[in-house]
């Protein structure tokens, strides 16, 4: 685990944003946390209409944020994610920034928000096949959506990062699940492109260019510019619920489950960057049907 050399926060203060982050959560340098296993009451406590496990989405307020070294990780990690191509050009090889689809810095509902990712790693993925650490999920959106390359697991980026992730999720306890955590499970419906085509001509070119290459107000949909074909917005059901409760951003909730689903396949139909190693892809052979590409293992077999 790599330290934090002299100076970098302040004079001589070497903790890893990795222990600072822990002690927040268990010493409640934050105001966050209970030692006893379950919810503190008040913040993080469920609500009576909610399914077990699952807790209202709380984002803790900026006053929250600590002084000293581990408030300004929390502080770049946000920044980080909000000017993501600017802030990190060797890592991102498109135009995009992570909070172009995990929306208000990823602490909105539905929108694959933030708040609680931080107490549910590690965490299984079927798509790899293995137990991913957060820095592992992280890294995945940065090779495959931002089409580009990993940080360094044990780098200040990284941390900084995951520290703004342990902020956002201080209210939820370990394990939990929040309100519009992820995006919503809309029921398939055949797609039209066709009237995907027409629907992102009066709705969406506007914002995203004619052309699909985006503008100085929203990131490019298709294209070198975009997220690449491994990316979970690749995805027709993943894209379509997405749109279905965010876009477009001035009038949120406006499409239909239909509209969602013309404009997802009209969008995913166009060419866009590929993603090196695809095929290996969920290697037990259980892909979603949706996926946009072929993977060698069937049933188990690759």
């Amino acid at each position: 685990m790599t330290h934090w050399p002299p100076n970098s926060y302040g004079d001589g203060d070497r903790m890893t944003i990795q222990r600072m982050t822990v002690c927040m959560l268990v010493l409640g340098a934050l105001g966050a946390c209970s030692i006893e296993n379950r919810p503190p009451e008040g913040a993080g406590a469920r609500a009576a209409n909610l399914p077990a496990g699952v807790y209202p989405l709380r984002v803790p307020d900026d006053s929250l944020i600590p002084e000293g070294p581990l408030g300004i990780a929390i502080r770049r990690g946000r920044a980080l994610l909000v000017a993501t191509k600017d802030s990190l050009p060797e890592h991102v090889g498109n135009q995009l920034t992570c909070a172009n689809c995990h929306l208000n810095a990823g602490t909105k509902a539905l929108s694959a928000p933030w708040v609680g990712v931080y107490g549910r790693f590690p965490e299984y993925r079927s798509r790899n096949n293995k137990v991913n650490l957060m820095v592992d999920r992280i890294n995945d959106c940065f090779q495959r959506s931002m089409n580009g390359k990993p940080l360094d697991p044990d780098g200040r980026d990284a941390s900084d990062i995951i520290a703004y992730f342990a902020f956002l999720s201080k209210d939820t306890p370990v394990g939990g699940r929040v309100e519009g955590q992820g995006f919503a499970r809309l029921t398939p419906l055949e797609p039209d492109t066709a009237r995907g085509e027409e629907l992102y001509g009066s709705t969406c070119a506007v914002c995203h260019g004619s052309d699909g290459g985006g503008t100085a107000v929203a990131p490019p949909l298709w294209g070198d510019g975009s997220f690449s074909i491994g990316a979970g917005m690749a995805r027709l059901r993943t894209l379509a619920a997405f749109l279905r409760h965010n876009m477009p951003l001035d009038r949120p909730g406006s499409l239909t489950d239909q509209d969602a689903f013309d404009l997802a396949a009209y969008v995913n139909g166009h060419a866009r960057p590929d993603f090196i190693g695809k095929e290996n892809d969920w290697p037990l052979g259980n892909p979603p049907p949706d996926v946009a590409y072929s993977t060698r293992a069937v049933n188990g077999r690759p």
